[in-house]
This record gives structure tokens, C-alpha cells and sequence, in this order.
């Protein structure tokens, strides 16, 4: 099984590249705990998107710390990685987005795979259901999302991004990305819409279960986009308006698994502190060896 890690993107709220921050015990990054929770319950082959600065940093960190018989890739989200056949003239230099990022790693995966950030802490019982739904799985058109709850996955100093949820039962029906939600005075509202929003939403944290079918559709969706002039210097396809595409085409449907588990981040510096501070205290419950890696 795959583990694909984005970690390619510039802090620009944290004010550094967070994705590299010492904020383990032993000085490991927020990703290792994930890769190393991935790695417990049975996945064999790490793949990492990043920038062409960091990759040979990542392969030397992570090789010497992995054990010998996982897989890893360590791959570049390059902005001249387009779809063959189209031409296009811009001066961009930012990255693509997410479901860029994804499409990368079309080469390196053969087989269904999950996707997470780099810079979240997703717990250990979310890769607990990734993995069973993996094993069980037996259609390549039903893809997974691991849910949380909306009140679980705020920051106490500053608006935060979330995919939110619409589901029927165990199935996603739509998911919609609002991009300034903040708690005020009790409630939790997306400033931009002006929507209120219930504690116990369910939101997508970008934990992805998918099919290696989602590489031929973004790559459909990333042409289309490309078409469009206005999009070339700035905008991004982003995986969640890829996967509701898909869903409103009668291409997948997606499950909604339950992730059974705390997550944190780390969206502002002021969030390091908390999050430091909930790596030392799984450590010492021994839900982590220290170090990390032996």
C-alpha cells in the first residue's frame, strides 16, 4: 500500500516551511509521525511531493531513517508538468495546486493509495481505516475520505481552509472548500459566505483514499483548466473539486470513513507550541518510541 505526503508548499501563513519544522521529541517532523503510523498497519512505499530544493534533502533524511524494506519516492511538483500536447505562455511560478500535486506521482503508483499533508497530524486510527478499506475495497470507481469533526479542526489564532462535507450515511454527496472559517464569541462561521457552520460538521482534511484512475481525470480536468487564460497565473486545481467532478459525472462515488482519531496542524506559528507539546505527551503514553525511528 501507498502513502503520497504533499509537502510542497511555502508556509506562507506559518512564516516558514512548516513541513520542516523540528516539532517532534527528538527533533522529527510533523510528517514522520504519519509516515511512521502508515508504516504500522502495512504500508510499504512513501512517496513525497516537494519542491526541487528539498528533494535531495528528503531522500538523504528519510533513507537513512526508514526501515530498508519501505519503498520511497521523492518527487518534484514542477509548474512545467502539463498534459502533452498543450502549449501555454505564462511567467507563473507558483505550484499548480493539490491535485497537481497528486498527478505527479502518476508514474511511481500502481495500485490504490491514500493522500495526506505533510504538515497535519491525522492520528493513528485514521490509517487504521485507510488500510482495512484498502484491503477490502474491490471497486476502482469507490474512493474513501477520512472525516473530522469541523470544532476539532480549528486554530485558536487565525481563519483556516476546510473542505466541507455534505454526507448521507457512510456516503459523501458533495464537498464544498470554504476558505476563511474562524471561531468568534461561540460560533463557527466562514467569513467570506457569511455561512454559520454547525460544530459537528464533517470536513476533509485532504486524508484521500483513491484509485489510480484519479491520474487520467486530472489530467482531463488540468487541460480544461489550462484552456482558460484567466486561470495561468495564478488559480490552482485543487483535489477536492477534482473528486466532486468525478462524483457529479457518476464517476466514483466516495465512502466517508470516521477518523476515530485527534487531528492537529500546524497552519500558524502559534500553532507549534500546541503541537509540540501533543507529539511529547503521545511519546510519553508510548504511542510513539523515542526516537522515532531506531
Amino acid at each position: 500500500m501507498t502513502l503520497l505526503l504533499m509537502a510542497a508548499g511555502s508556509g506562507s501563513r506559518y512564516g516558514k516551511l512548516k513541513q520542516f519544522d523540528e516539532l517532534g521529541p527528538k527533533d522529527e517532523f510533523l510528517m514522520e509521525f504519519s509516515i511512521f503510523d502508515a508504516i504500522s498497519f502495512g504500508f510499504d512505499h512513501i512517496v513525497i511531493i516537494t519542491k526541487l530544493a528539498n528533494k535531495t534533502f528528503l531522500e538523504n533524511y528519510l533513507s537513512q531513517r526508514l526501515p530498508n524494506h519501505i519503498k520511497l519516492d521523492v518527487l518534484v511538483q514542477d509548474i512545467n508538468d502539463i498534459p502533452s500536447g498543450v502549449i501555454i505562455n505564462t511567467k507563473r511560478e507558483k505550484p499548480w495546486g493539490t491535485a497537481h500535486a497528486v498527478w505527479t506521482a502518476r508514474d511511481v503508483i500502481d495500485s490504490d493509495f491514500v493522500i495526506i499533508n505533510a504538515d497535519d497530524y491525522y492520528g493513528q486510527n485514521a490509517f487504521v481505516g485507510s488500510s482495512n478499506f484498502i484491503k477490502n475495497n474491490r471497486s476502482n470507481s469507490t474512493y474513501a475520505l477520512v472525516g473530522y469533526n469541523l470544532k476539532d479542526t480549528l486554530s485558536d489564532f487565525g481563519s483556516v481552509s476546510r473542505g466541507v462535507c455534505e454526507v448521507n450515511g457512510d456516503k459523501l454527496i458533495s464537498i464544498e472548500e470554504l476558505k476563511k472559517i474562524e471561531l468568534k464569541n461561540g460560533i463557527i462561521k466562514d467569513e467570506n459566505s457569511g455561512r454559520i457552520l454547525a460544530p459537528e460538521t464533517i470536513v476533509s482534511m485532504n486524508f484521500w483514499i483513491c484509485s489510480i484512475s484519479i491520474f487520467n481525470y486530472i489530467e482531463t480536468y488540468f487541460k480544461n483548466f489550462l484552456q482558460n487564460p484567466g486561470n495561468l497565473e495564478k488559480s490552482e486545481i485543487y483535489l477536492p473539486f477534482v473528486a466532486q467532478e468525478m462524483m457529479s459525472n457518476g464517476l466514483i462515488d466516495i465512502n466517508v470513513i470516521p477518523s476515530n482519531s485527534n487531528w492537529f496542524g500546524v497552519t500558524y506559528y502559534d500553532d507549534k507550541d500546541e503541537a509540540v507539546s501533543t507529539l511529547a505527551q503521545l511519546t510519553k503514553e508510548r504511542k510513539y518510541p523515542s526516537p522515532l525511528w531506531k
